[in-house]
């Protein structure tokens, strides 16, 4: 087996600290041809899916695949801007902030990157710019406040296969979830705060979160849990009561159950329920994407209006909005902890008596 080293590796690079962000992914156009390519790669993750791999193959190869990218490419083309696919270039917005932030604080001794989970750019093709660029300390967060083994925990996977291959591996460190974190808590609730200043307040607040199957939650995942906290932290903020703001779960695909209240039935129910008038937030998801912008501002909107509902607002998500970006750079300096500018001194005397060494052999 060969292992990879960085393509311009030098025993006399000075040792830096890297951030990689991360987030699911998206395709590379909204065409079936490229909705087929991401969807097997993003359907064929067993931690997507826990079905044995043999039987979800046939299906998904002999089934899913040979209808699906069609209709989610219809999809995309109505979210699709000329700066590309709305999750890409605002993660892409969000890694310059950080960068930004991170350079005040650190200067050159941080460097800043993205991958995406699935499609481009992946994770190894981050990882490798840097390597090359002489990172010898790692820090990753994955873009997903809450944690769930089929977002977190397949990042680390894809982190952790790549590790397999290269010959040098960077001390490590892993952000599984800030779904708790008082800054992002904060960050949702001045959003929320910003849109009722601007357009005033709504019978009713739905916080929708992206749903797994139930079967993760009886198994231990943490998901359900941590989603119930941020949305009792962000209502607690902004003084709500209980019977002014639920929790519901968006997205399900297949037959199984999945947590619930499902976003779609909770949409066509709440007008009879005497709910005239109701906002949507999305505090799981840190960009917005097919899932928010068409799923959520267009699809369920239409569900609660043809059950009577007379006004529907989807507020947006954090994107790169400064609170965010700062939320993001104090939980990533809470795990920079020990990693201080030092090192990279450190680092340059060792490289410095590395050279000496092989000098004198």
């Amino acid at each position: 087996m060969k292992f990879q080293s960085p393509s311009n590796f030098s025993h006399g690079q000075v040792g830096k600290i890297g951030v990689l962000l991360t987030n699911l992914g998206t395709p590379d156009a909204p065409t079936p041809k490229a909705l087929r390519k991401y969807l097997a790669e993003f359907l064929s993750d067993p931690r997507v899916v826990e079905v044995p791999r043999l039987l979800w193959k046939v299906i998904l190869h002999g089934v899913i695949l040979r209808i699906r990218p069609r209709r989610s490419a219809a999809a995309y083309s109505t979210v699709w801007t000329e700066q590309g696919s709305p999750l890409l270039f605002h993660t892409q917005a969000q890694t310059n902030g950080v960068r930004a932030e991170m350079q005040k604080l650190y200067g050159d001794d941080v460097i800043v990157e993205f991958g995406m989970r699935y499609g481009n750019p992946s994770i190894s093709s981050a990882l490798e710019k840097l390597f090359s660029q002489g990172v010898r300390k790692l820090v990753v967060l994955p873009l997903y406040p809450q944690y769930s083994a089929s977002t977190s925990g397949s990042t680390f996977d894809a982190i952790s296969k790549d590790f397999t291959q290269r010959r040098w591996l960077p001390d490590f460190r892993f952000i599984s979830h800030y779904h708790d974190n008082a800054g992002y808590i904060q960050a949702v609730a001045d959003k929320i705060r910003a849109h009722w200043e601007q357009h005033g307040r709504a019978d009713k607040l739905v916080f929708s979160y992206h749903g797994v199957p139930k079967k993760y939650l009886d198994k231990g995942d943490p998901y359900h849990c941590e989603c119930y906290k941020t949305t009792r932290l962000v209502a607690e903020n902004l003084g709500l009561g209980k019977d002014e703001y639920q929790t519901t779960f968006q997205s399900r695909f297949g037959r199984e159950e999945w947590l619930q209240p499902y976003t779609d039935v909770t949409m066509k129910a709440l007008p009879g329920q005497g709910v005239k008038s109701l906002q949507v937030v999305c505090p799981g998801f840190s960009s917005d994407c097919l899932e928010t912008i068409e799923e959520i501002g267009e699809e369920n909107c239409e569900y609660f209006m043809e059950a009577g509902g007379e006004r529907f607002e989807y507020i947006p998500c954090l994107n790169s909005d400064v609170q965010h970006i700062q939320a993001l750079t104090a939980v990533l300096q809470e795990n920079l902890h020990g990693w201080q500018a030092g090192d990279s001194a450190k680092s340059a005397q060792t490289a410095e008596l590395a050279k000496q060494l092989g000098a004198k052999l």
